[in-house]
């Protein structure tokens, strides 16, 4: 796969970011016309909201709530550190970055937007022989160099493949997780997304066992502050999210691989195994 070069520099400092997200501005700005989809959103000083590109870490500040807090900041620790982000001073909420030495080198690997505008990224912290603006082929010794193959390989994030990840990009991703899982590292030891977990409450998913992030905010948009799981699955197929099981190569949906039983509620299918596509795909399956 082809992908555009676009070097730059990291920046946290007012900003909220979590495992996998982070802003970035580009030293030549003409760049962002090289990508494909809708046109990417810039701030006041410049800074693009990356969207890390096959990874989907755990909440820290989602509708006012977050996912358990040690595997959260741990992965959101992890990221400042990669990159070389030092002296970070959180406020008292923990949410917002009030002091950090950031503005640190890197660049991103990208060839396109998604619906939010967002740049579509592989990242990588400081510099690089190559040319800005460069078409780089990502192939596996690349990608391994990535934060984003690093973060699912020390097991602080769950994978998320949407269509357009090719699948020798994803194959080694996904041997990351399998063995980081197989290890017990990060997350892993906690996670019942496939297990099964209950929601009698929002506290079991915000204080107690983690999950697939995607899954928690569909359950928090659904339940808000209050109420019960009763009709989440009706929820979501009105939400009508298509995905690829890919060892079946299946066609299906979100909703058609939840299983709610009772107040408990799993995910019948490993994360690594699916591919999210665009929801103008959606159809019934």
């Amino acid at each position: 796969m082809s992908f555009t070069l676009i070097k730059g520099t990291f920046h946290v400092l007012g900003y909220s970011p979590d495992g996998d997200s982070i802003r970035f501005k580009a030293k030549d700005t003409t760049l962002w016309k090289k990508l494909s989809g809708p046109a990417v959103e810039l701030n006041a000083r410049g800074h693009a909201q990356l969207r890390i590109e096959a990874v989907d870490a755990l909440e820290t500040h989602y509708q006012g709530v977050c996912q358990p807090q040690q595997p959260a900041r741990a992965a959101t620790s992890y990221l400042l550190s990669h990159l070389g982000i030092n002296e970070v001073v959180w406020d008292e909420t923990h949410s917002t970055v009030i002091k950090a030495q950031d503005g640190t080198d890197g660049f991103i690997l990208v060839r396109s937007t998604e619906s939010y505008r967002r740049p579509v990224a592989f990242v990588f912290a400081g510099d690089t022989e190559e040319k800005d603006g460069a078409e780089i082929t990502l192939n596996e010794s690349i990608l391994k160099e990535s934060y984003n193959y690093h973060l699912l390989a020390q097991g602080l994030s769950y994978p998320m493949y949407y269509n357009g990840l090719f699948s020798d990009l994803r194959l080694p991703l996904t041997e990351a997780v399998t063995n980081a899982r197989a290890e017990g590292k990060g997350l892993w030891p906690n996670d019942k997304t496939t297990r099964g977990f209950s929601v009698s409450s929002l506290t079991a998913i915000t204080k107690e066992v983690a999950i697939l992030p995607k899954l928690f905010r569909r359950i928090v948009d659904y339940m808000g502050e209050g109420g019960s799981i009763d009709g989440f699955k009706e929820h979501l197929q009105k939400g009508c999210e298509p995905l690829v099981r890919i060892q079946q190569v299946h066609f299906t949906r979100l909703d058609a691989i939840v299983d709610v039983r009772g107040e408990k509620v799993r995910l019948a299918e490993l994360p690594e195994n699916l591919i999210f596509m665009d929801k103008v795909l959606c159809k019934k399956s």
